[in-house]
């Protein structure tokens, strides 16, 4: 209760030790918890588990049932994550609990019932079940305690062999026998991953990036079923930018350069990354320069339209599938051109070299480029005042050099994305105002366009990889802006579209799910029990491991998916009435 009351204030942000085994963490509604997938909605919950400076073995340790054979194979293993307390335990645990609950319990002397947050335990698996949680959830008729309902938590495997998997009316018979209940309904969940993480060539990538959809209907009729054309499905993305094998990769390594600009900026210290150009950035301007020079009577364009293929969009190296998307930009102007030869700046010394180069020209009338309207970079200033006849002295020491280049860069990439978003109809210029907003400072701004080149790598992601149409890639588009116009970017967010099944039912009709489950219901409102039956690729819990877990997800035999390894799970519910 005092644990819950200081929570109710702030959640606590270590846990509680109780008595000298066990600790004890509130976890906020808000909170990603560990057993979300078995509330009834968003609430606060207790999640107990073995005290991490307990080394000791636990006397009720010794008491393990002999018929546990299996339990050794998924005892968890020390490590730094969470660890669990045994089931005998976790069953003393959960009736204490019960009986702080029970308002018939008038010889505990609790002055004031409180209804306190679901209470849920990490067990270790050690009886003959295999149980991986015990949880309770107080029965509340307004403010007054009304009863119990009981959760347990089974788990066994990996294993290939399905012939071990329940069968639905069995399980539908046991709900029906267990909870007295005459009928009972069915509603099915499918994950499928559509973009294996595991098939990425990059460790990182495997982590961070993934596309799947989930899957729910009602009426299942067989396990593991595919579920019908009729379900409602979500697809989730989480996609970490700088896939070598994206069509937009060369715009990546042009991000990439545009950020060590800025943290240059900012601490004073360039870490200059490869070039992005085999040729040396002043061999590219002086070429650049002497080519203007000798259009100038001829031509109010800046470049030749050999220049500007090679420089369209910034993507010089396109694949050919994505063409049709990235719509190419024939309209850089001069310091756009500028930037794209001077990508490749690999020293300080090399970029004062560059612009020394061009102020100089600018400063005796030899070059008369354009630019667009609407930039307050330094070098559009000069470039302004040179129509005059005029520009102001500038000085190439410290940071402006650094400055003048990050500027152009900025303006460059703004136009680029702004290009694709508007091109395709994804967007419109008012709503891309805040990602191209010059009212905030440089860094914001770079943080701005980091958030834009995200978006820009998930649209064409569904694009090259699901064939998404404008129908689907609109809606996603505005679920992006929106998360992005509120928060810091975040490669690990997944960005949640509702569609059709049919949309990416050929990437998974042939496939395994990653999850399959069942939920197997009766009764109504605070009446209402479950039976979860779940088959998984993954531990189904993160405190209980498996010495085969190598061989889970992608194991074959002879070449056949059909011996993927996987774990069963087993959810139960029991009601106690007070």
């Amino acid at each position: 209760v005092r644990i819950y009351e200081e929570g109710g204030e702030s959640i606590p942000e270590h846990p509680y030790p109780f008595e000298t085994d066990v600790e004890i963490h509130l976890i906020g509604a808000n909170c990603k918890s560990p057993v979300e997938r078995f509330l009834n909605g968003n609430s606060m919950v207790y999640v107990l588990q073995k005290a991490r400076h307990n080394e000791e073995s636990d006397p009720l340790e010794e008491s393990k049932a002999d018929d546990a054979v299996h339990a050794s194979e998924l005892l968890p293993k020390e490590s730094s994550g969470p660890q669990a307390v045994p089931v005998r335990r976790a069953k003393q645990l959960i009736s204490l609990y019960t009986m702080v609950q029970n308002p018939n319990m008038t010889h505990l002397k609790i002055d004031e019932l409180v209804v306190l947050p679901p209470f849920w335990i990490r067990c270790d698996g050690s009886d003959p079940e295999h149980t991986c949680w015990h949880g309770a959830e107080p029965l509340k008729a307004g403010n007054r305690i009304t009863g119990i309902n009981l959760y347990m938590v089974t788990c066994d495997g990996p294993r290939a062999d399905k012939t071990h998997f329940a069968n639905l009316e069995d399980l539908k018979m046991a709900h029906k026998t267990q909870h007295r209940s005459s009928a009972v309904t069915t509603k099915g969940f499918a994950r499928y991953e559509l973009i294996r993480a595991a098939a990425m060539e990059d460790t990182t990538l495997e982590s961070e990036s993934n596309i799947y959809v989930d899957i729910t209907w009602n009426s299942v009729e067989k396990i593991l079923e595919t579920p019908p054309l009729t379900s409602a499905a979500t697809l989730n993305i989480a996609l970490a930018s700088g896939d070598p094998r994206s069509p937009v990769y060369q715009l990546y390594r042009e991000l990439q350069f545009l950020l060590a600009l800025a943290e240059g900026l900012e601490s004073g210290v360039t870490a200059w990354p490869e070039p992005l150009e085999t040729e040396s950035a002043v061999d590219l301007v002086r070429e650049f320069l002497a080519d203007l020079k000798k259009k100038l009577d001829g031509c109010c364009m800046a470049g030749n339209e050999n220049d500007t293929e090679k420089i369209q969009c910034g993507t010089a190296a396109v694949d050919s599938s994505i063409k049709s998307i990235l719509s190419e930009r024939g309209d850089l102007d001069f310091a756009e051109q500028l930037w794209c030869k001077m990508k490749s700046v690999s020293s300080c010394q090399e970029l004062i070299e560059c612009f020394r180069l061009i102020i100089k020209s600018l400063e005796h009338g030899e070059i008369q480029p354009w630019i667009h309207q609407g930039s307050s970079s330094l070098l559009s200033k000069l470039i302004q005042q040179s129509y005059h006849g005029k520009i102001d002295a500038v000085s190439l020491s410290g940071i402006t050099p650094i400055q003048m280049l990050l500027e152009i860069g900025l303006d460059k990439m703004k136009k680029d994305y702004v290009s694709f978003f508007i091109g395709q109809e994804l967007a419109t210029l008012t709503c891309l105002d805040y990602f191209i907003s010059t009212s905030v400072d440089l860094q914001e701004q770079v943080h701005r366009v980091q958030k834009l080149h995200h978006m820009l790598e998930i649209m064409v992601s569904c694009t090259v990889l699901l064939q998404f149409k404008h129908e689907n890639l609109f809606p996603l588009t505005q679920i992006c802006m929106k998360y992005y116009k509120e928060n810091p970017l975040n490669e690990k967010h997944v960005f949640q579209l509702p569609i059709r099944p049919a949309l990416v039912k050929k990437f998974y009709q042939d496939d395994h799910p990653e999850i399959w489950k069942v939920d197997i219901s009766s009764g109504h409102g605070p009446r209402e029990v479950k039976t979860t039956w779940q088959v998984s690729t993954n531990p189904p819990v993160e405190h209980m491991t498996s010495n085969n877990t190598g061989l889970l997800s992608d194991s074959t035999v002879n070449g056949s998916s059909e011996e993927r390894m996987y774990f069963t799970t087993m959810t139960k519910c029991s009601q106690v009435p007070f």
